[in-house]
């Protein structure tokens, strides 16, 4: 495993697009496609849960929102422990962390038992998992960015279609108790990928100074200034108004068809419609964002992908028989699935590269709070009208709102400020190009190779976006 590493994203490397970043992005697929479909896949075992603890939908949705939760609220934690101890080890120690609480969970006697285990300690251990593995995804990737956040993002669905199956084929042989015992044990492969995430090695200097050994101390392992942004104020506000509503519709809607009269096999097996279809929504997604043409204009593409979702879910209130909730999961499978691909691509196009690492964790947290309530809140309407019509409305109203935001946020301010730096060091690049251009022919002829070497070292530009694979602070 080596020695831990700083990830600092050392200036001087270029993102090598390929190579070991294939397995990087394995590993990120794999992470995140525990992180985003075991929060969804654990609701198959709500009706057991009901019927032995003796509670309410709104009790067991807490299972899923504190899962969610800790996934966002530690962002800023896991910012820190990056960029101080290293991807890698980070990782390592939450595969650790989200197995325990599941197998700790297998032998839990109360639902609150069940909430410290399976929501927060599981939670934490996917949140030291997931965080880390992004960035060391964008460092890998600059050119094929767009399209490797797709392929990483598709693990949410396939593993969608997987565990949701899975967990109801292992609550009718082993009961949820070794259900949950058993999911612990494959939480363990976090480890596996963990252990694929090798750090970029900066260029050999012959001569080290004193220097830089003493610019890296004095780093922050929290950027707040990434707030004077205003860019980063609107797509914060927006991403935490969408996900009150986002992750509404795929926890109930297994219990939707139950509720309608359906076997629990036939209801599970629309998680796996929705996911299947996921699958191949973010990948083309990612494509297609990553088109010359369109990947300035990821914002609102991205604007679309979550009215899209709105949109979906008001329809999908009026279902009134399996084949309408079939309907419901196909098309809110790909707007699902085009929400997933652009988030964290949009938001490096606001903030850029450096300053990544920060905003992810920061975005993450003041999503935490609007994950937290959304599902119980939805389980509360359900139990005091008991009808999930509501319930879809009320979620599609608030993805809908966030679209809003996010478009006319983009339009007034972000989309002005792009035409600016981003940063200091952008500003004085752009200083240092301008004056080569002033200079006389002859001038220009003397600093050729200072030029040829300047542009060898500094990061490519791919459209309006800075890449550069300085994505911690």
């Amino acid at each position: 495993m080596g020695a831990v590493v700083a990830d600092d994203g050392p200036s001087g490397v270029k993102a090598p697009d390929g190579g070991w970043g294939w397995a990087v992005l394995f590993g990120c697929f794999i992470i995140t496609g525990f992180s985003y479909a075991f929060p969804k896949a654990v609701s198959v075992f709500f009706k057991e849960l009901i019927r032995e603890f003796g509670i309410g939908y709104s009790d067991t949705a807490w299972i899923s929102s504190i899962l969610l939760a800790m996934l966002y609220g530690t962002g800023p934690l896991c910012s820190v422990c990056v960029n101080r101890f290293g991807c890698r080890p980070v990782m390592l120690v939450g595969g650790l962390f989200a197995s325990l609480g599941m197998v700790i969970a297998s032998f839990c006697t109360s639902i609150v038992q069940i909430y410290l285990t399976a929501g927060v300690i599981t939670g934490l251990g996917l949140a030291l998992n997931f965080q880390p593995s992004l960035i060391m995804l964008n460092r890998y990737f600059d050119k094929r960015r767009p399209l490797a956040n797709g392929l990483s993002a598709a693990g949410s669905p396939v593993f969608l279609c997987a565990l949701s199956p899975l967990g109801q084929i292992l609550q009718h042989q082993y009961g949820w108790r070794g259900g949950f015992l058993i999911l612990g044990g494959m939480l363990l492969n976090c480890c596996v990928c963990g252990a694929l995430m090798r750090p970029l090695e900066p260029p050999k200097k012959p001569e080290a100074t004193k220097e830089p050994a003493e610019k890296k101390a004095k780093k922050k392992l929290l950027d707040f200034s990434v707030f004077k942004d205003g860019g980063f104020v609107i797509y914060t506000l927006a991403a935490s108004i969408m996900v009150l509503g986002l992750f509404v519709p795929p926890v109930f809607v297994v219990s939707y068809a139950k509720d309608l009269g359906y076997q629990d096999t036939k209801a599970a097996f629309l998680l796996t419609i929705l996911g299947f279809i996921d699958i191949f929504a973010r990948p083309i997604c990612g494509m297609v964002a990553g088109l010359k043409w369109v990947r300035p204009r990821c914002v609102y593409l991205f604007s679309f992908a979550m009215i899209f979702n709105g949109f979906t879910d008001l329809m999908g209130s009026m279902s009134v028989d399996y084949a309408g909730l079939v309907v419901f999961c196909i098309f809110f499978g790909i707007s699902y699935g085009m929400v997933g691909a652009l988030q964290f691509e949009v938001l490096m196009a606001i903030v850029g590269t450096q300053k990544f690492s920060s905003a992810i964790g920061l975005v993450l947290l003041a999503e935490a709070m609007a994950v937290l309530i959304g599902p119980p809140s939805a389980g509360k309407l359900l139990d005091a009208t008991g009808r999930y019509m509501f319930v879809f409305i009320i979620a599609g109203i608030e993805v809908t709102t966030s679209a809003l935001v996010l478009a006319l946020g983009n339009f007034f301010c972000i989309k002005k400020k792009s035409e600016a730096p981003h940063t200091k060091e952008e500003a004085a690049e752009r200083e240092e190009l301008n004056k080569s251009e002033d200079k006389t022919p002859e001038d220009a002829k003397v600093d050729s190779i200072e030029v040829e070497q300047f542009l060898k070292d500094e990061p490519e530009k791919n459209g309006e976006v800075v890449t550069n694979p300085e994505t911690c602070v």
